[in-house]
């Protein structure tokens, strides 16, 4: 788990550069394109699986495909270009607080003790990850690219842990990797829509894979599946208070190897908002639930 967990720490340095060059719709369709060549073979094997989905099953799996693999990373991508990427990466850690909230309202899970106080001292934390030495200032006196960046980091965020939810309702009938095949290629229509409404599609294939193939299938490959499949490989055989740990190795190396590469640093009081976030992630992991709750979330680039 974190293994995988750590490989995506390598997305900033792949991604960033890329997000100053081409539009955030463009890298995220190049990448799904790209996601293809590994979902359309796995569709046809399991096809049979596919057969057997509701279509309430399906339409999870399109709200997954557009919501959670389509406009969570196109919306992570635009954080880079407008932030810090650092940033973006740590406010990924409220994922586990959406999920477990949306759990409860759309599975009729219920809340794990102590949850609301977590998700107040979560809050905290965020805010301070997002605005750092900025955050006593008045709201209308904050720097306005911080308060961007936030936004679509959250945005990210909560997509994303409402595919978390979505994704355990539709895991009872399809495995893992056959669930990550069918949003990357279900999401290229919407992807493709987004684009062509933007004006970008052209730009997808004369800038993007005309110029910068080897790096955009790069991320794709490596913090996109191969992360994603060792992480999801790793969290069956892990307790979830244990996979809460593991995960802290993708926000640990994401900010040394983005500090490395990137310059990209962060404040001491985004460090410590940063430890209260993280710590009231793993105290709600530690606690006893009256019911099953979602399984982290990590903050996978094309999850």
């Amino acid at each position: 788990m974190a293994l995988g967990a750590s490989l995506w720490a390598v997305d900033a340095p792949l991604r960033k550069p890329l997000s100053d060059l081409l539009p955030a719709t463009s890298i995220v369709l190049a990448e799904h394109l790209f996601l293809a060549l590994y979902a359309l073979p796995v569709l046809v094997w399991q096809r049979r699986a596919l057969a057997q989905l509701t279509p309430r099953a399906w339409l999870a799996v399109l709200v997954i495909a557009w919501g959670a693999s389509g406009l969570a990373t196109v919306l992570f991508t635009a954080a880079f270009r407008v932030g810090n990427p650092t940033t973006v990466i740590l406010l990924q850690k409220v994922q586990p607080l959406i999920a477990v909230l949306l759990a409860a309202l759309l599975l009729r899970e219920r809340l794990p003790r102590l949850y609301w106080p977590c998700f107040v001292t979560a809050l905290l934390g965020a805010y301070l990850v997002s605005f750092g030495r900025s955050a006593l200032e008045p709201l209308w006196l904050l720097p306005q690219e911080r308060v961007l960046t936030a936004a679509l980091a959250l945005g990210a965020a909560a997509l994303w842990g409402s595919g978390t939810v979505l994704g355990r309702y539709v895991l009872g009938t399809l495995g893992f990797p056959t669930l990550a095949a069918a949003r990357f290629l279900l999401a290229l229509p919407f992807l493709a829509g987004l684009a062509a409404l933007e004006g970008t599609f052209s730009r997808t294939f004369t800038l993007g894979l005309a110029q910068h193939a080897p790096r955009l299938f790069l991320m794709a490959l490596v913090p996109g599946l191969l992360a994603m499949l060792i992480y999801y490989a790793g969290l069956r055989h892990t307790r979830a208070s244990y996979a809460t740990l593991a995960e802290l190795a993708f926000p640990a190396l994401a900010i040394i190897v983005n500090w490395l590469t990137l310059g990209a640093t962060i404040d001491l009081v985004q460090f410590i908002g940063f430890v209260v976030l993280w710590g009231s992630i793993t105290l709600l992991s530690w606690l006893p639930a009256p019911s099953t709750v979602a399984e982290p979330s990590p903050a996978s680039p094309v999850s």
